[in-house]
Parts: structure tokens; sequence; C-alpha cells
């Protein structure tokens, strides 16, 4: 019984051999970036960088944010898609629709999965304790530290593992690509916008999108492996 359980992850990687190593690996660099990150963040390091970043955005009279009134407004709802109450909604429509569609396990992974990745968020936060961008005003409501971005951590969790989701449910490239392409894009513009309203330094953006991506890429493995234990719904189920 002992040699079958040791033998069935190895047998799992022989038949996932590239794409596991390929996310095997893309999680070993991103750890590795978010402690050179958070290193160099709290050593100081990151400090004309961050300032010089964050005022090239702003208007150098009243460091208001650079372009029209209509583009503030713009960021503000984008950056909202990425805030605990529109992510919460999202997860919870996409385990309704798993639960509906019969995959009540998947349903509890996905929801297992956001959840600890915002209980990670918040341990994070409390751990660096990095104090907002005081060089700018805010633009919008911002509370807790700083470091990494919370919305662009969460947001890149939420999104990416919703995205290839959806992308396991089409058969067509084009669409898989589309999918997993959007969920990117999207996790990318909300992280811009939380600099261009003033609310977190550029490696905060950075820190987050790099634990995110991480987050997601190791619930994808696990999700993978236990789908070959026939614990998760298979793939070509959905």
């Amino acid at each position: 019984m002992e040699r079958n359980f040791l033998l069935r992850p190895l047998a799992w990687l022989g038949r996932h051999e590239l794409g596991t190593l390929l996310a095997i690996g893309s999680v070993a660099a991103g750890v590795w970036l978010f402690a050179v990150l958070a290193d160099e963040v709290m050593e100081g390091g990151t400090r004309k960088f961050d300032t010089t970043l964050l005022l090239a955005l702003r208007r150098p009279g009243d460091l208001q944010p650079l372009g029209p009134p209509a583009l503030l407004n713009a960021a503000r709802d984008i950056t909202a898609l990425g805030g605990p109450t529109v992510l919460t909604l999202f997860t919870l429509a996409a385990c309704l629709f798993l639960l509906l569609d019969g995959k009540k396990h998947m349903a509890l992974f996905v929801c297992g999965s956001i959840g600890s990745g915002l209980l990670l968020s918040n341990l994070l936060k409390d751990s660096f304790d990095r104090p907002r961008p005081d060089i700018v005003p805010h633009e919008v409501y911002a509370a807790s530290y700083s470091f990494p971005s919370g919305h662009s951590m969460l947001s890149a969790i939420t999104y990416l593992t919703l995205g290839a989701m959806l992308a396991r449910s089409q058969e067509r490239k084009l669409l898989k690509a589309y999918f997993l392409l959007m969920a990117v894009f999207l996790t990318l513009l909300i992280g811009v916008t939380r600099v261009y309203l003033g609310v977190h330094w550029p490696t905060d953006v950075l820190a987050g999108w790099t634990a995110g991506a991480v987050w997601a890429l190791l619930c994808w493995l696990l999700a993978s492996w236990l789908q070959s234990r026939r614990t998760l719904e298979p793939e070509a189920d959905y």
C-alpha cells in the first residue's frame, strides 16, 4: 500500500512530464522572484524605482493622475474588478455553475483555492507591514498594508483559476487561448490601476502578480494530480 502511494505521483508525473515540469519550474522561478523583491523592498532598494514610476503617472503641479477625469473614473471601475466583493461574486457564480453541472468536488476545490489565497495574501501583508505610498493622494479607499498588492494577487489567483477552468471546457485551441489571455489581461490591468490610483507602490503590484501566479500554478498542479486519482472530476468532463 505504501509503495503504491509513493509510485502514484511518479506515474502521474510520467504521463504529464512536460507540462508538469514547466509548471514546477515556473513555481520555483516565481518563489525566487518574490523573495528577491521582498528582500529589496525591506532593505529600501526599490524606493527610487517605486517613487520614479509612481510620480511618472502624476501631473507635476498637483500630483493628480495623468489624463482626463474619464480615465480616472475608468481606472476606479477597473480596479474594483480586483476587489474582494467582485472576486467573491465571480467565485460564487463559478462554484454554483460547477455544482449545477454535477462537479461538487471541483466546486469545493475552486472555493478552497481562492479562499486560501485570500488568507495567504493577508498573512503576507501582515508579515511585511509595508506602509502605502505617502507621496501622492490616494484616489480610492485603501486599508491594510501595502506589500504585496492584495488586488493584484487575488485577481491573479481568481481570474487565472477561472480562466483555466473555462479553457478546459473548450476543444478549440483558439478559445482556450482566448480565456487564458483574457484572464492575464484582466490581472495586469487591475494591477496597473493600483499604481495609477496611488494606493500601491509598483513593486507591491509586481509581488502580488508573482505570488498570485505561483499560488494559481500550485493549485493547478494539485488539481491535475487529484484528477489523476479520480478525487476531482476529470478534465474531460468539462
